[in-house]
């Protein structure tokens, strides 16, 4: 720890430590600077990613320091085209793996192999944890009363994170985890996050406050042996970055097209059908009109974002790995008569443009879908080397100690905000 406190304080000039919106608006120039790299050289900390998709989470921990601190070590998950950007991105070395086969002493021992990770560290250890969030989510309408097994694998989580003894662990997951139905799930994690001596502390974020172009709100569990303080939000909604600011350069293109220079600005082939009903909404945030498409869709209420177009002057709604599909939400373009390309949903989860997806456009829009947005990361990543460094607020942003309401999802907790 001494070593990364040292290396941290040769990068950064002492008020910018001090300072979380200092140290947040430096690493979001590094961000957008940001380019692959796979010179683990002078990188004072290691991380491991497990659930890492194609690396949303780690991108944020990667790109901050100039992509000078934190060592990207390793990423597990079941996806393999997930990780094959994971790979193409970081050039760290990946596990295509369940994490029910890693939970054991036998799991551990393969880890700690795969990753070059010493028994006795040598430098401080961050786990990152962002587990699938469809079991929990509100948008589960199906089988909503039974219970999801994906549900449990932040238990599992948990307990083969803290065997490998992180300083930090990172958890990201939908609001619903720290709501009323799965506050159990969440407990699980915590006890075992206390019961081996970790801090540990949680709350909700609109990602939006951090400046993504897009409504996601997400809930932000991080558990240490040391002091931290939770991130702080930064941006009111007025000043919410938009839609336009995200995407209103970018060329117009046909649906099912290739951009000719750009390979992602690539939306769907779509049917006939499908784009005589998006020529029926109007521009600009419009919705689908009654009579307008499939008969269905005005027989059952809960329908009313389908076809829907996003609004140019707000931020978007969430997006999922179904975002490509008009008939999936409010996934149209503001003006253009076809759905979003991969490049549009790549920005409006405020991925930079040098970050590179393998795979079909389905499968670049399930990365896309379920990756944190790396500008949430950074806030995370930038508390945390704040931390090491000694350097906390008093507590701005309080932690979440009971179920919260699903009113209270929207914003965080502020204790004061003194910006």
């Amino acid at each position: 720890m001494i070593k990364a406190k040292k290396h941290i304080k040769e990068l950064y000039n002492s008020q910018d430590l001090e300072n979380f919106e200092n140290l947040f608006k430096l690493a979001e120039k590094d961000i957008r600077a940001w380019q692959p790299s796979f010179d683990r050289k002078e990188k004072s900390i290691d991380v491991i990613d497990f659930f890492s998709g194609c690396g949303g989470m780690s991108l944020g921990f990667d790109a901050i320091g100039n992509s000078k601190i934190f060592n990207l070590i390793g990423a597990i998950d079941i996806n393999s085209k997930a990780l094959e950007s994971y790979e193409k991105n970081f050039g760290a070395k990946t596990l295509n793996k369940n994490i029910r086969e890693l939970c054991n002493d036998e799991g551990i021992k393969l880890v700690r192999k795969e990753f070059q990770l010493p028994v006795k560290k040598t430098k401080p250890l961050i786990i990152i944890g962002c587990a699938p969030c469809q079991g929990f989510t509100a948008h589960r309408k199906k089988n909503w009363d039974k219970e999801d097994e994906r549900n449990t694998l932040i238990g599992v989580f948990t307990e083969t994170a803290v065997k490998l003894e992180p300083d930090f662990v990172v958890m990201e997951n939908v609001p619903e985890i720290l709501g009323d139905k799965y506050w159990n799930h969440y407990e699980e994690a915590r006890n075992v996050f206390e019961e081996n001596g970790y801090i540990v502390k949680q709350t909700i974020y609109n990602s939006a406050t951090f400046g993504v172009p897009q409504a996601r709100r997400r809930a932000i569990i991080i558990a240490s042996k040391i002091n931290f303080q939770l991130p702080i939000p930064l941006l009111h909604e007025k000043e919410f970055k938009t839609v336009r600011d995200a995407i209103s350069d970018l060329p117009q293109i046909k649906p099912g097209k290739i951009c000719n220079t750009d390979k992602y600005h690539k939306s769907a082939k779509h049917k006939t059908s499908t784009i005589e009903t998006i020529q029926k909404v109007p521009k600009d945030g419009g919705s689908r009109p009654n009579g307008i498409g499939p008969n269905c869709l005005d027989k059952v209420n809960g329908f009313s974002d389908v076809y829907g177009r996003l609004f140019w002057d707000k931020p978007s709604i969430t997006l999922t790995q179904y975002s490509r599909n008009p008939a999936s939400g409010r996934f149209t373009h503001p003006e253009q008569d076809r759905g979003l390309t991969i490049r549009e949903a790549a920005r409006l989860q405020s991925f930079p443009d040098t970050f590179e997806f393998q795979g079909s456009l389905d499968h670049c829009f399930k990365q896309i879908g379920e990756s944190v947005p790396p500008l949430l990361s950074i806030a995370v990543a930038t508390q945390i080397v704040r931390a090491i460094i000694n350097s906390t607020d008093h507590e701005i942003v309080k932690s979440i100690d009971i179920p919260v309401k699903s009113s209270f999802y929207s914003q965080p907790v502020l204790k004061e905000v003194t910006l």
